[in-house]
């Protein structure tokens, strides 16, 4: 399959997979987000105008539908948009067809008949009205189709986890990808920013880790073409993804869309809360002292060699070892061509983390600083003057200053460019010069990275902060809420970790919600339950105890309700990093989830999980289902991670001994155990597998109140 050819690398995947193809069975941290709030629209398939339009208006479709884009197969297609005022709309796909007429407000939809999975197709959309054009949208595609969304995690993209490059350049041709650019609202908005795209390895690269690995793993086993609609936002808490009336709905939830609104009514308020915002950060992150790196010639073109090491790029230099905040210089050697030489140039650096000034032979060329909305993630494009273009040898140099967090480029690598910038010269992806790859760099301030009780943060109030309950919402699932699904994937939790107990509510509620809007009571939602991770304030809890083993106990409620699915991480995250670089398990385990409970496969979805315990003398005994052929360890010694605690409810590491589908407890501490727990702490040892190599989940037995959980020092 070709990768520069996506549709007939689509075509021939589809027709060697479709062969043996099966029928589907069965139903980074966190910053302050600047985005102004547009408001408008409804909930769900709404209008993508609100104003009537003109009686000549073109008929006009959201940026779900569009060329490359994937449907759900074997469910009606849905098609929305605004045209004329009651002009009748007709659209065909696949040999199906439709017919609607608009409202007086101009605003349409119609559902073609089902198509199975396969391609590609062409859609036409057709105003009837005289002189109206018809919209066509080529390679066009039916498959499975989900939803990625969440938080950080879910964010963290293919070419920063580990491997991701390779997988990128494996290809995936039987996928589609579509990203939904962030905004928050304080109403749902009636579109989104963003396109499909077939997947070929630069596309793949950039997007989210967790879904292509789950895409990619259901297009094997399944054999159909997979889009993949990915909304996250970093740093972000469940309550900003949950619609309003869930919320209001919900009594203990109630007060916070009552705060929300009254934030939006006082204006007053919210000036008060930019100024405590900017106040704390100029407390809590580190500030820029001055450039002292320009003064010492780090910009110059002929700056000596020495004291420069090299580094490869993109990727956080805390990737590369070098675990700082403060200012680090950057500098790249690059052959234009003769006939570049006084040209104007595009240099493109993509995102950096966070604020850079930029030379070209050492004249300053552009600079992002903290007036540009989430800065840490814009990305760079500057203009080189033709004056300083130069035939032969050219220095970038790039001074970036990290406040907090991470820092460096943080890429993709393919959008790292240099080129021509006068239109018609042909300048473009193929006559562009590359800039990743090994740059040279040296220290100009070293700074011990920030440790902040984020906890006491202020808190921007109104649609623009996206912590704000139901802004996410409004702004990133609303506008394709009610577009077929085959289901959701959600990778979220970190940034509710000190609220266990209201996740508990809050978490299944904003499942219902999201299910009530689309119309689907048993949309499958798959989530992930979080990877073991411990902070700095969080070390130091007593044993049997930690807020983000409180959290994933909450998510584990959420299975009570039908058509989810739970994928376990406590083996597979990084003990001091928010972010495991190993995304390809957790897709994989999501994908598992949905092979099972979606698609009625035979396959095992889960590791051991807690069925019951039994007191046997100075022992508890418990016993597991999805034991897989039985009960082992990942490193063949006895099991790690169980503890056990008598009528003092002091907790005790605990021996364990395998016994078939039990785990035999005892401990010389507690001769009369009472209660168990299994990986029971923020980042717990949890050795305990099946014979598929899937971890045990969580779990207790007892349900004994928890003291308050330690501050996190960190932002999720």
């Amino acid at each position: 399959m070709s990768l520069t050819e996506p549709t007939s690398g689509l075509s021939e995947c589809w027709r060697s997979a479709s062969r043996g193809k099966l029928a589907r069975g069965g139903a980074h941290v966190q910053r302050r987000s600047v985005i102004v709030a547009v408001v408008a629209g409804l909930a769900g398939l709404a209008a993508v105008a609100v104003a009537p339009p003109a009686a000549s208006a073109a008929v006009k479709v959201p940026a779900l539908i569009g060329d490359h884009m994937m449907v759900q197969a074997g469910q009606p297609v849905r098609l929305w948009g605004t045209a004329a005022s009651e002009e009748t709309v007709r659209a065909t796909l696949a040999g199906r067809e439709a017919t609607t007429k608009a409202d007086v407000a101009g605003r349409w939809r119609m559902a073609l008949a089902a198509i199975p999975a396969g391609g590609p197709h062409v859609l036409v959309i057709q105003g009837q009205a005289p002189g109206s054009s018809a919209l066509r949208f080529s390679d066009v595609w039916a498959g499975e189709v989900w939803l990625a969304s969440g938080q950080s995690n879910m964010e963290f993209p293919l070419w920063r986890s580990t491997g991701g490059r390779d997988a990128a350049r494996d290809g995936c041709a039987g996928m589609r990808l579509f990203t939904v650019a962030h905004a928050t609202a304080a109403l749902p908005l009636d579109d989104v920013k963003g396109a499909w795209q077939p997947c070929d390895a630069e596309k793949a690269a950039a997007f989210s880790g967790v879904a292509f690995h789950f895409g990619r793993e259901l297009h094997r086993a399944l054999g159909v073409p997979v889009g993949l609609i990915h909304a996250s936002w970093g740093g972000t808490p469940a309550e900003a993804w949950t619609p309003r009336s869930a919320l209001a709905a919900e009594a203990s939830l109630r007060p916070m869309v009552d705060a929300f609104e009254q934030e939006q009514r006082d204006p007053e308020r919210r000036a008060k809360a930019v100024r405590d915002l900017a106040d704390w950060e100029a407390r809590n992150f580190h500030q820029d002292t001055g450039n002292k790196g320009e003064a010492r010639g780090f910009a110059r073109a002929d700056a000596p060699p020495a004291g420069w090491e090299k580094m490869n790029v993109p990727g956080t230099w805390e990737d590369a070892g070098l675990v700082i905040d403060g200012a680090v210089w950057f500098r790249r050697e690059i052959e234009l061509p003769p006939d570049w030489a006084g040209q104007e140039l595009a240099l493109s650096l993509g995102a950096v983390d966070d604020f850079d000034v930029t030379y070209w032979n050492g004249t300053r060329v552009g600079a992002t600083g903290a007036e540009t909305p989430q800065y840490w993630e814009a990305p760079r494009h500057y203009v080189v003057p033709g004056r300083l273009a130069r035939a032969g040898r050219n220095v970038i140099a790039v001074r970036i200053f990290d406040h907090y967090g991470s820092g460096g480029f943080a890429g993709p690598a393919d959008v790292m460019t240099v080129r021509r910038a006068a239109a018609g010269d042909g300048a473009g992806a193929g006559n562009a010069l590359p800039l990743a790859g090994g740059w040279r760099y040296r220290i100009e301030r070293r700074l011990k990275p920030i440790v902040a009780d984020f906890s006491k943060r202020p808190r921007l109030p109104g649609a623009d902060d996206s912590n704000s309950p139901t802004v996410l919402w409004n702004g990133m699932i609303a506008p394709v809420a009610g577009v077929p699904l085959a289901g959701v994937i959600w990778y979220q939790g970190e940034s509710n970790a000190l609220q266990a107990n209201q996740y508990r509510t809050l978490f299944p509620t904003m499942i219902r919600g999201w299910r009530s809007t689309w119309g689907a009571p048993a949309l499958p939602f798959m989530f992930v339950q979080l990877a073991n991770f411990e902070d700095a304030a969080a070390a130091t809890a007593p044993l049997g105890q930690g807020a983000w083993a409180e959290l994933r106990e909450a998510q584990a409620t959420a299975l009570r309700l039908a058509a989810t699915g739970m994928a376990v991480t406590i083996d597979i995250g990084e003990r001091n990093d928010i972010h495991p670089r190993n995304k390809l398990d957790v897709g994989r385990r999501l994908a598992l989830q949905a092979l099972a409970g979606v698609y009625r496969r035979d396959v095992i979805a889960s590791g051991p999980r807690f069925h019951s315990a039994a007191r046997a003398g100075a022992a508890l005994r418990v016993r597991f289902t999805s034991v897989a052929s039985g009960l082992v360890t990942a490193d063949g010694a006895p099991p790690k991670g169980f503890l056990l605690a008598g009528a003092d409810r002091v907790w005790h590491v605990a021996d364990a001994v395998i016994d078939g589908d039990v785990v035999v407890l005892s401990s010389r501490d507690v001769p009369d155990p009472i209660a168990a727990r299994y990986a029971w702490g923020n980042a717990p040892p949890a050795t305990l597998i099946n014979q598929a190599d899937l971890p045990a989940s969580p779990f207790r037995t007892d349900d004994w109140p928890t003291p308050p959980p330690a501050v996190s020092a960190q932002s999720h």
